[in-house]
């Protein structure tokens, strides 16, 4: 085989995309699939995240919980430790696959009716105990609610569900509020009522008194006399009306349903919409209710606590209008969702949704990314690594107080935390997913769950979030930290496979968008499968061809490793449109990595230029002290007893180091103190600074050998050198001399 044939086969299919020679193998029908996925062939053998419950019942309504969480925690409780409970736990992890499997099949239903489903499922006549034990495991879940796979109507499933838990916990907060004011204002009017002269009448008598006793008393005769100087309205009309039109906006809003009128709930307001330009019109129309009841609330309150002053309150709600809300009341009502079907982010009735999210109406937008390779021209695709969601969701981070979330529906149940954190938010909110699953759904395609994964992993969808308020700087506010590695251009995993003589072998290597691209059979085209006795040494992984210099990578062919449908090792070069994707795909990463704060290119230059301003600085230091000894040795000096040279005031010049000395004494190289203060911090006694700011031992008996250790050891720059201790009856002499020796 000539080797060099081959190679330029390769090349040119690299140039050009067109497969010459007998070298290069078409993938269409290969069921070619990234090697790193190879172990996930069926996914309910493994214990992950999915498929998730949507809990709706007791305290923990409105959660998100994985199914293997939930079994994890029944078998907590009913599973005894060790090989007692080996077999009950066997039966609910048999059970709890068998529900994988449904999920799989697109079964739908509630985690207890699925889990009868299993347990009948999975009765034997060699065990004919195993339903009867897992019916009675079902009674100890804690956890109910309906079941979803990790599919293409996930993201929306999920999102509603965390919605309508945030919606019903704020519904309780209202309606107590509202009841209580109610209760309130209606005993102001019984009261005035049981005062004025219609409350005086025989029949208000009656009602009033009531019970077994009603018939002993005269109540013609008890009205003419408690009657006599009633008033005929104890409340002033003004305030009456008042307190019954208030009354009445109460009762009548259609914000939230009313627990003691189910009959009314048919006029409850739906806020849960499909376009931007349906809910932006729902809440202009809405706006002037919502100020009445915020209006009703506020003269409640004052109603209630005897303050309402008509000469100063009259007015001030007369012009009492929409445009006088605050943010805080307006976060008291229901909060918007619109969740834009798949395909219809780009609808004319959606184009406003940028318009929408900066007004910081309290609405959150669910857009769901299908499709990341996106066509350019009829019959032509190109790779856009889902442009339009993620410029959106990059986009929505610059508006200010946006609650951004970008992710994979794979990461969703990961994100929990943060997707209710966003459903909290004040303001406006976007959440842009994918959900795994575009328009070239083949037999070979991946499950949902895998392309999210891939997606995500490899920077075709990468997951960071937004949270305007976290802090006061970008660092507190962006975080990219679900996505795997982050500091790394690709994740980077390990291989293992066999080669031609059963040998394992194991290889890290990393999972770029070219292996997600791999996924999708539009782009067959961009690939070519590579025979095993055709590799040779100019084939070079799709990622160190990146980071070859551009000259030098034209004397390579970037390749990925896949494994067909016989889990065989295989690799597949790819054309140079695809490599320029790829290149492109990296450069968004890096982007992303600066807002994160990684490889930040301004914190970089920034350390480049206070690095060379210290190397600059330690430059010229060391050329001063070498000017400093130089002069020290051709002038006479006379050794003091700190070890430095001394003038006629007997202080230490500026480092001068004196050629010979007792090496009993200590002493300090006074030339090269940095000027740390370390030693006058331990005693500042024992040592003092020079008029150059530089340390010398003024009294050694004005502190201990102890001391000079100490002081040694923090010494930055080991200059002190502490020689022998003058008191040889010190506490620990044996352990400090130990210390000494390497500063003598």
């Amino acid at each position: 085989m000539d080797a060099t044939a081959t190679f330029q086969e390769q090349r040119l299919f690299f140039s050009t995309g067109q497969r010459r020679g007998p070298g290069l193998e078409a993938i269409e029908g290969l069921s070619l699939r990234p090697a790193h996925l190879a172990p996930y062939r069926d996914l309910t053998r493994l214990r992950y995240d999915f498929p998730l419950v949507l809990v709706d019942g007791g305290t923990a309504a409105g959660e998100l919980r994985s199914l293997s969480s939930i079994v994890d925690e029944v078998l907590r409780e009913v599973a005894p430790r060790g090989i007692e409970g080996e077999r009950l736990r066997r039966h609910v992890l048999r059970a709890e696959r068998e529900i994988r499997v449904f999920a799989r099949d697109s079964a739908r239903g509630r985690l207890s009716e699925l889990w009868k489903r299993a347990a009948a499922a999975l009765a034997a006549a060699d065990d004919p105990s195993a339903q009867a034990v897992l019916e009675h495991v079902a009674e100890k879940m804690k956890a109910d609610g309906e079941l979803v796979d990790c599919d293409q109507a996930l993201p929306e499933r999920v999102i509603f569900h965390l919605w309508q838990g945030a919606q019903e916990r704020k519904a309780k907060a209202f309606l107590d509020t509202v009841a209580r004011l109610q209760v309130k204002l209606s005993d102001i009017l019984r009261a005035a009522s049981i005062h004025s002269e219609a409350g005086q009448r025989p029949e208000s008598l009656r009602a009033a008194v009531g019970g077994s006793h009603r018939d002993d008393f005269d109540f013609e005769l008890m009205s003419r006399l408690v009657g006599r100087h009633a008033p005929k309205d104890e409340l002033p009309a003004s305030r009456r009306r008042r307190i019954e039109r208030t009354l009445e906006v109460l009762r009548t809003q259609q914000f939230f349903p009313a627990a003691s009128d189910q009959a009314s709930t048919a006029d409850v307001f739906s806020f849960r919409f499909d376009n931007c330009v349906a809910m932006a019109a729902a809440f202009r129309a809405r706006l002037p209710q919502l100020a009445e009841i915020v209006k009703a609330i506020a003269v409640a309150e004052l109603e209630v606590g005897g303050r309402y002053i008509e000469a100063e309150h009259d007015p001030f709600f007369e012009r009492f209008d929409a445009g006088a809300l605050s943010g805080d009341e307006i976060a008291m009502f229901p909060d918007y969702l619109v969740c834009i079907p798949a395909g219809r982010n780009d609808a004319p009735e959606n184009a406003n949704l940028i318009e929408l999210l900066s007004a910081g109406l309290p609405v959150r937008v669910l857009v769901e990314a299908t499709d990341l390779l996106e066509q350019a021209v009829p019959g032509s695709y190109h790779f856009a690594f889902g442009v339009r969601s993620m410029r959106l969701a990059n986009t929505a981070t610059s508006l200010g107080g946006v609650f951004v979330v970008q992710t994979a529906s794979s990461n969703i149940y990961a994100l929990r935390s943060r997707l209710e954190k966003a459903l909290r938010h004040r303001g406006a909110v976007l959440l842009s997913v994918y959900a795994g699953a575009g328009v070239a759904a083949s037999e070979d395609s991946l499950p949902p769950y895998l392309a999210a994964a891939a997606a995500m992993e490899s920077r075709a969808f990468p997951a960071f979030t937004y949270d305007p308020y976290a802090g006061d700087n970008q660092a507190a506010r962006f975080s990219l930290e679900d996505n795997p590695q982050p500091e790394a251009d690709w994740p980077i995993h390990r291989i293992e496979y066999a080669d031609d003589e059963l040998q394992r072998r194991i290889e890290e290597t990393p999972l770029t968008i070219a292996d997600f691209v791999l996924c999708d059979a539009r782009y067959a085209a961009h690939f070519a499968c590579v025979p095993r006795e055709r590799w040779n040494g100019g084939m070079v992984p799709a990622d160190e061809w990146l980071a070859r210099d551009p000259k030098g990578s034209n004397e390579a062919v970037p390749y990925v490793l896949a494994v067909d449908g016989a889990d065989v090792l295989q690799r597949v070069i790819l054309d140079a449109r695809l490599m320029r994707t790829v290149a492109h795909c990296r450069t968004f990463w890096h982007r992303l990595q600066e807002q994160g704060g990684i490889h930040n290119s301004h914190a970089a230059i920034l350390l480049a230029r206070e690095q060379a301003k210290w190397e600059q600085a330690k430059a010229l230091e060391i050329e001063q002290l070498k000017a400093t000894a130089e002069a020290a040795t051709t002038r006479p000096s006379t050794p003091a007893a700190t070890g430095g040279e001394t003038q006629a005031s007997g202080r230490p010049t500026a480092g001068a180091v004196a050629p010979s000395r007792n090496p009993d004494e200590a002493w300090i190289e006074t030339g090269r103190c940095p000027s740390c203060n370390e030693c006058q911090l331990i005693n500042d006694r024992m040592f003092k600074y020079n008029e150059n700011k530089q340390a010398y031992i003024a009294d050694i008996g004005a502190g201990t050998f102890r001391q000079l250790v100490e002081a040694a050891e923090a010494c930055q720059v080991s200059i002190i050198h502490p020689g022998k201790p003058l008191d040889p009856n010190e506490p620990g002499l044996a352990e400090l001399m130990q210390r000494a020796e390497p500063f003598q």
